[in-house]
C-alpha cells in the first residue's frame, strides 16, 4: 500500500524550533566570547539547521509512524474488510482516527445484523416446522388409524381420508406460498404486466368472498361509487392476489357485523393507491413492524382457527415490492387497520 501524505508538519517544526533556537544561542554565545560574532553567518546557520533538522525529523517520525500503522492495517485486511484492502495507508493520526472509529462502528453494525438475523433464522426454523408439523402429524394419525383396521369400516374410513386430504392439501398450500416468496426475493418470478380495471378487480374479489364474510356478517364495500374505470398497469393475477389476501385478512379479524372497505385514489400523476380499511381487532404497536414476516402471527397462543398458512402478508408485500412499489399500514389497537399499496396507472 502506498504511503498517504495526510499529516501535520506541527511535531516537527516545533522540534527543529527548539533544536534551532537552541544550537543557535549555544554557538552565538560562543562565537561572541571566543570569536567575532557575524549576525548574517548566525543567521545562515540557524536557517540551515532549522531546514536540516525539520526534513530529518519529519522522514524519520513519518517512516515511524508508517511502520507501525501499516501493521494495523495489515491485521484489519486479516478480517477482509474492503474498505481498508482498498485505500492507502495515512499518517494522520486524524483521518486514522476517523477511520478506525468509522470501521469499529461498522463492524458493530454488521454483528449487530447478523445477531439479528441468526435469531430471524432460528425463529423462521421454528415456525416452518411448527406449520408443518400439525398438518403432517393430522396425516399420519388418520392413516394409522386407517392402517391398524379403521379401512374396514366404510363410513369411517372415508371420513378419514377426506381428512387426511385436508392436511396434505394444507402442506401443499404452505409449500406453495414458500415457493412463491423464495422466486420473489430472487427475482424469479415472472410478472405478466397488462392494463386492467382495479375497481373491476377488487369487485371481483368482492364476489369471491361475500359468502366467507357474510358468515361474520361483514359487509365488502368501496368508499363511494366508481363509475369510470381505473386503469392500472400491473401483473393482473398477482395483484388479484395482493387484494385477496388482504380482504381476507379482514375479514378473519374483523368483528362481527363489521366493514372492509376498499378505497382507490389518485396519489401523484402516474399514481394511485389501493386502500382496505377494516373496523376489526387492530395490531398493536410492537407486532405492526413485523406483520410482513414469514409465519409471523400476532396470537401467540399457537392458534390456526383461522387457518392459512401465515404467509400471506408475506406474499403481499414480495408482490407490490416486485412492482417496484410499495405498501404501508396504519393501525389502532381496538379500532381497525388500514393496508393500502401504490400503483402505477395506465399512460
Amino acid at each position: 500500500m502506498a504511503i498517504k501524505l495526510r499529516k501535520s508538519y506541527r511535531f516537527a517544526l516545533r522540534s527543529s524550533t527548539y533544536i534551532t533556537l537552541i544550537v543557535s544561542t549555544v554557538v552565538g554565545v560562543s562565537l561572541y566570547y571566543f570569536y567575532e560574532l557575524n549576525p548574517l553567518i548566525l543567521i545562515i546557520f540557524a536557517l540551515s539547521l532549522f531546514t536540516v533538522c525539520f526534513f530529518i525529523l519529519q522522514y524519520r517520525v513519518e517512516k515511524f509512524i508508517y511502520r507501525r500503522v501499516k501493521r494495523i492495517y495489515d491485521d484489519v485486511s486479516l478480517l477482509e474488510s474492503s474498505s481498508f484492502q482498498n485505500q492507502a495507508v495515512t499518517t494522520d493520526m486524524r483521518t486514522l482516527t476517523q477511520e478506525i472509529e468509522k470501521f469499529a462502528k461498522d463492524k458493530k453494525f454488521e454483528i449487530e445484523t447478523l445477531k439479528v438475523r441468526e435469531n430471524y433464522r432460528k425463529e423462521f426454523l421454528g415456525n416452518v416446522s411448527h406449520e408443518l408439523k400439525t398438518p403432517l402429524f393430522t396425516v399420519q394419525g388418520y392413516i394409522e388409524t386407517l392402517l391398524d383396521g379403521a379401512i374396514d369400516d366404510k363410513k369411517v374410513h372415508k371420513k378419514y381420508l377426506q381428512r387426511a386430504n385436508k392436511g396434505v392439501e394444507r402442506l401443499i398450500y404452505i409449500v406453495k406460498d414458500l415457493d412463491m416468496i423464495t422466486k420473489l426475493e430472487v427475482g424469479d418470478l415472472h410478472l405478466e404486466y397488462e392494463d386492467f380495471d382495479i375497481v373491476e378487480l377488487v369487485r371481483s374479489v368482492f364476489e369471491m368472498f361475500e359468502m366467507k364474510a357474510a358468515k361474520k356478517n361483514i359487509t365488502l364495500t368501496f368508499d363511494m361509487p366508481y363509475d369510470e374505470p381505473i386503469v392500472v398497469h400491473a401483473d393482473k393475477e398477482r395483484i388479484q392476489q395482493v387484494v385477496a389476501n388482504l380482504v381476507v385478512n379482514s375479514i378473519k379479524y374483523g368483528r362481527e357485523d363489521g366493514t372492509t372497505e376498499i378505497s382507490i385514489e389518485n396519489l401523484i400523476k402516474n399514481k394511485v393507491i389501493v386502500r382496505v380499511t377494516d373496523n376489526g381487532e387492530g395490531i398493536e404497536k410492537q407486532n405492526i413492524a413485523r406483520i410482513f414476516e414469514r409465519f409471523y402471527r400476532i396470537d401467540k397462543s399457537g392458534s390456526r382457527k383461522e387457518g392459512g398458512s401465515g404467509l400471506g402478508l408475506s406474499i403481499v408485500k414480495h408482490i407490490i415490492e416486485a412492482h417496484n412499489e410499495k405498501i404501508y399500514v396504519e393501525s389502532v389497537y381496538g379500532m381497525g387497520s388500514e393496508f393500502s399499496f401504490t400503483l402505477e396507472k395506465t399512460k
